[in-house]
């Protein structure tokens, strides 16, 4: 599967598109028309139970699809305090999956946890509905916001991974202070957002606008990562559905990891 990186300080010409996906987690059905307010259609809007079927059966993750806040990557404590970690990915899931760090989150904690060996790596799953109006992304981003300063309260010398798949990443771009990314949320506080050593996103429709967490928000360019595949409609000009379920086969979680790693302690 093609793919287009867009990292600190790359630009790319994203085409606006009229048909979008949400993501079901477990199977990763597709649903068209996730977003609210967009017209279009395809042939997958007919909801033929045969189609969804073998789109489960193709994505399965293996079991568990939900997965809850108990993180952990690496064993062993944290070096910062009783219950505290040196690295915290905090992590919004996609449209329609069950509450978890959905098929994206887990494997990008595991990978992180590969790429620190010599440190503690946990992981909190942002509680939000992913609902498929996309409504959710607010109150989902104000989670994430208060789970940072509540940890970052008990545990200073603990470094935040922040990312999302999907709706997952409008959830990430609004915590991050990006306005008109989706609906009102609590962004990080300004004091805070040192904490915060990498972003990583995946499918982030915030390139339907022709936009890029680099040029929305300057601030983290050099620590934001987003992955895009060729063809994706949620998040570049296409309308491959399927290239919306590739990130977790294709390389770009395991890029994503390795990017965050490269952060943390900088």
């Amino acid at each position: 599967m093609a793919k287009r990186r867009v990292g600190a300080g790359k630009s790319r010409r994203l085409l606006t598109i009229g048909i979008c996906a949400a993501v079901v987690a477990a199977g990763a059905v597709v649903t068209p028309q996730a977003f609210a307010g967009t017209a279009g259609s395809s042939a997958a809007s007919a909801g033929s139970s045969s189609f969804f079927e073998r789109l489960r059966a193709r994505f399965n993750q293996g079991g568990n699809a939900g997965g809850g806040n108990a993180g952990g990557g690496n064993a062993g404590g944290g070096q910062n305090g009783a219950g505290c970690s040196d690295v915290e990915l905090v992590f919004a899931r996609g449209t329609g999956e069950p509450q978890g760090l959905g098929i994206l989150g887990r494997p990008l904690e595991q990978a992180l946890a590969d790429e620190l060996p010599n440190q503690t790596v946990d992981s909190f799953a942002v509680v939000y509905a992913a609902a498929s109006n996309q409504r959710s992304a607010g109150p989902g981003a104000t989670n994430m916001t208060q789970h940072i300063q509540q940890v970052a309260q008990s545990c200073p010398e603990t470094q935040f991974v922040i990312g999302g798949y999907s709706q997952g990443a409008t959830v990430t771009d609004i915590a991050i202070g990006i306005r008109g990314a989706g609906t009102q949320g609590e962004a990080i506080p300004a004091g805070l957002r040192d904490r915060v050593a990498a972003v990583v996103v995946f499918g982030n429709p915030l390139g339907i606008r022709r936009q890029t967490i680099a040029r929305a928000a300057p601030e983290f360019a050099d620590r934001a990562v987003e992955f895009c595949a060729t063809g994706d409609p949620v998040c570049g000009g296409g309308n491959n559905f399927s290239a919306h379920l590739a990130y977790a086969r294709n390389g770009d979680v395991q890029d994503g990891a390795a990017f965050a790693a490269g952060k943390i302690g900088g």
